[in-house]
């Protein structure tokens, strides 16, 4: 056999070298970010908070209502979803895998984006109504603004980003204009999991909620820092705490086995104006069999919600601790059971000078605040009301911390070492969850 060319032997170093020195495009594009960011803003009707994705080839963003404990992206694909780079994931592919799919779907007619033969099916969970369907699994282009912290920078790519497909009318109930959910949860398919592998980038990301309908929040995918107005780097001076698994899972509709993917923490014990209330503490647990009881942290429940027993202890330290400080009680307005008149109240940097509610952790050194600005929502001019709802007698999750209570606090989820960071209000550093400059570009 004649030996190779020259020219043959230069082809094939010219191979090896694309081979070894041309960004991996599997996943995501060359550019490797630290951060990610995505700007989030409230809705004033449903009090839902949205972000946009932005996906497909011609890109298009997609406005999501945002999930922290949903599993996955899930989008409308019934209506205009045209994109050239989506591509169903195959029954028994590596993708199904990802997505703990044990289903595949049939469809019979011409295929198209959640309709395709042979592909794996996922549950769909719309968390506001409570309401689960099923759909396909795909992958499309995803793109993201980078961070260093201070500023938004370039835009990353993610080339094959798992998302599921919904139909229509698992959109109501959503805010006006919402195309689906973007799940922040425990799983390997939602946003946080995907962009770290992706990028390579610590299992780490922060929600800062805005309380503003009119200037953004923000999540940011990544560690710090995460600096605000007056350079304040809130994730400086972090509390952390224990991040739980829920055993069971609290979806909508779900595959038995399956642990939940929402974040839950330890709350042992609750004291209002440092006066601790007397609680049916069994209640603050979670059953390892039924997955009934514990804590967890909301953003599609718009106010806390507190099983029965807890509700009306907590209302009913609240109002003698606001007595003593000649706070008037007045007649209740829905959904709010309690309410007050602010002709006794103050104001402070932190919002309304009522008592402080204090969610015990831990350890009595380790406890989350809740402020006035937190805690009191106001209904007319002269009517605040406690923003804590009474969730009945038998929850799935003992205590719900919902949206109004995370509103200009600093949230950090750390999936590798399942713990959670978290700023208690910002506004004692003279800054807010608006303060982000989206402005300007590093």
């Amino acid at each position: 056999m004649a030996p190779p060319s020259p020219r043959s032997l230069l082809s094939s170093s010219l191979l090896l070298l694309l081979l070894v020195f041309l960004p991996n495009t599997a996943h995501s594009s060359s550019f490797r970010p630290k951060a990610l960011l995505l700007n989030v803003t409230k809705d004033a009707s449903t009090l839902q908070y949205l972000t946009h994705i932005n996906q497909r080839t011609p890109r298009v963003s997609v406005p999501v209502v945002v999930d922290l404990g949903g599993q996955d992206l899930w989008v409308d694909c019934s209506q205009n979803y045209t994109s050239s780079t989506y591509r169903p994931a195959r029954c028994h592919s590596s993708q199904c895998s990802l997505a703990k799919s044990s289903s595949c779907s049939d469809c019979y007619s011409a295929p198209k984006p959640g309709c395709n033969n042979n592909t794996c099916g996922v549950i769909i969970d719309n968390t506001v109504t409570r309401t689960a369907t099923t759909g396909d699994l795909g992958d499309d282009v995803v793109s993201i603004q980078s961070t260093n912290g201070s500023n938004p920078g370039r835009v990353a790519t993610v080339n094959h980003f798992l998302f599921a497909c919904a139909s229509t009318f698992i959109l109501e109930g959503l805010a006006n204009g919402a195309k689906g959910m973007a799940g922040l949860g425990r799983t390997r398919i939602s946003l946080p999991t995907q962009f770290a592998a992706a990028f390579s980038f610590h299992k780490i990301f922060a929600i800062c909620l805005s309380s503003s309908t009119t200037y953004p929040g923000v999540i940011f995918f990544g560690d710090g820092p995460y600096k605000f107005l007056l350079n304040v780097d809130a994730s400086a001076n972090l509390i952390y705490t224990k991040l739980y698994v829920n055993p069971v899972s609290t979806a909508s509709a779900y595959t038995a086995g399956h642990a939940s993917s929402e974040y839950f923490i330890g709350v042992t014990s609750i004291e209002i104006d440092d006066e601790a209330v007397s609680l049916n503490t069994s209640l603050l647990s979670i059953n390892n069999t039924t997955g009934y009881g514990g804590t967890k942290i909301s953003t599609v429940n718009p106010y806390t919600v507190m099983e029965t027993s807890i509700y009306k202890a907590v209302t009913e330290a609240y109002i003698e601790a606001a007595a003593a400080r000649n706070i008037t009680t007045v007649g209740a307005v829905s959904p709010f059971g309690v309410c007050f008149s602010t002709a006794n109240v103050g104001s402070t940097r932190v919002g309304y000078a009522v008592p402080t509610i204090d969610l015990v952790l831990e350890s009595e050194s380790v406890y989350w605040s809740i402020f006035g600005a937190n805690s009191m929502v106001q209904v007319s001019n002269d009517v605040i009301c406690l923003g804590f709802l009474d969730g009945g007698s038998e929850p799935r999750t003992s205590i719900v911390i919902g949206g109004y209570q995370l509103e200009n606090n600093l949230l950090q989820f750390d999936l590798a070492s399942s713990k959670l960071g978290f700023s208690s209000t910002l506004l004692g550093s003279q800054t807010t969850c608006a303060d982000f400059n989206f402005t300007s570009i590093a």
